[in-house]
Formats: C-alpha cells, structure tokens, sequence
C-alpha cells in the first residue's frame, strides 16, 4: 500500500516536471503561499495532484487524501479508501466510476512503508533514483453534501512491489512513465490500455532508507522524519500516542 508521502520539491520543478503551462503555476498554497516541504503527508489531509481539464490541459490542485464515492452517504468512508488495488479497482463500487472518467496524478518525491522486526515496525523512505518527482496513479472524485459541502478527493493506485522493496512491503503505489501522463489523465483512453500500466516500477527505480520511527506519527512533519533512527532508540518498544489518529503504515490506530 502507500499510506505516507513526501513532497519537499518547488512549485517550479514541480511545474517543469509534469509540464504544466507557467500561467497554472498556480502551485501555491490553499492560502496562496508558497509551497512548504512536506516529510510525512498523511491519509485525511491535502494532497498535491494534477488532473485534466475540460480542454486537455493539465491542472494543478490539492484534493483529500481518501476517495469519498459521490454516492456515499458518509464522507468519512474516505478514511479507508487511500488505496485502490489496480487489479480490480475498474470493478469496486467505490472506483469504478472515477476508473473510467475521473483519473488524476498524485504529486510526491517519496513515500514510506513499514517493516515488521519483532514488536517494531521500522519505517523506510523510497523515493526516485534519478533524483526525480514521481507522478502516482490516482483516482479522484466530488462529493457534494446535502449543505452545500464539497469535498473532492483522491486515492493512490497500487500494484504488487518491485525488488526495490524486497524485504519492507508486498505492494507499492504505481509510477508513472511521464510518456504515460497524456494517456492516463485522458478520460477517453481506452482503458485496456490504462491497464496496461498498472505495473510495478522497474527494478533500480527507487532508493530506499531506513528512517526515524518519528514518522510513525503525523503529528511530525518535519526534515527529521528522513533522518537514521537514533541508536538510543533502537532497540526500543514502539511508542503508543495518546490519541492518534494514524497507524504507522497509514491507516486508523487499532
């Protein structure tokens, strides 16, 4: 699965990346400031994605992390859909729809997955080995409530991992190819085609370290999430947070 992100990359290198027009460098903040580094984004919070409009181009714009369907009568269903499994995503109720209309990229320079070492679960960071961006497969979809409220969301594709994360995770969340975007953000691709894609990354594609168990919260977002976990802590039990709302592989605490 991927259940934690990063994105710590400009507005600009973003904006050259996915090749989007300078006049939608609107990549700023819901409030309009410039993008801060993010090291450990969270499932329920906003994240960076790009996804097509009405003429082909590609836009820029911060959606939930967490697909609500726009028939559900409860938002907080988002909470368990961060994922989609690519095998069967064009068959789920909750995935079908935003499958063959409504396809997104989901912005991120790395994400974490978790390894079990007895009571531990040590974090890793993955993220490109040619030092770029990586543009995820998502899903996106509006939810309007009966208040007016609208909520527009997305959820990460995944597919089975890679040898890069032999060891760490039997899932990763599928990369795209950039000569792939044009083709998945179209909503008449033929979608036999967008199957096609949905395959794990090459061998070599990413790098990946072990990183501090302070990530194991989302309430630290900060550089030190991508640092060595300190000797001293080690060999220490995991940490239960009061109050919680995030396990560390990114679902709800049990």
């Amino acid at each position: 699965m991927c259940g934690r992100m990063t994105l710590t990359r400009s507005g600009s290198e973003i904006a050259d990346y996915f090749a989007l027009e300078m006049a939608d460098a609107g990549i700023v903040e819901l409030n309009g400031g410039p993008l801060r580094a993010r090291y450990n984004i969270a499932p329920s919070q906003l994240i960076a994605t790009i996804a097509p409009l009405a003429g082909g181009e590609r836009h820029f714009g911060w959606r939930k992390w967490g697909l609500v369907p726009s028939w559900s009568m409860d938002p907080s269903v988002g909470g368990r859909l961060i994922n989609a499994r690519s095998e069967t995503a064009d068959e789920k109720p909750s995935f079908r729809a935003a499958w063959k209309r409504r396809r997104c990229l989901v912005i991120a320079d790395g994400f974490y997955e978790w390894s079990q070492r007895g009571r531990v679960r040590q974090p890793f960071h993955f993220r490109s080995h040619a030092g770029s961006l990586l543009g995820l497969a998502g899903l996106f979809e509006e939810w309007h409530g009966q208040d007016g409220e609208l909520i527009e969301s997305c959820t990460v594709l995944t597919t089975e991992a890679n040898a890069d994360l032999e060891g760490v995770h039997h899932r990763m969340p599928v990369i795209l190819d950039p000569t792939c975007f044009d083709e998945w953000l179209d909503p008449a691709s033929e979608l036999a085609g967008l199957k096609a894609m949905m395959i794990p990354a090459a061998p070599g594609t990413l790098d990946r370290r072990e990183v501090s168990r302070r990530v194991n919260s989302p309430r630290f977002d900060d550089p030190q999430c991508l640092l060595p976990e300190p000797e001293s802590e080690q060999n220490l039990p995991p940490k239960v947070e009061q109050g919680e709302l995030f396990g560390p592989d990114g679902g709800p605490s049990k």
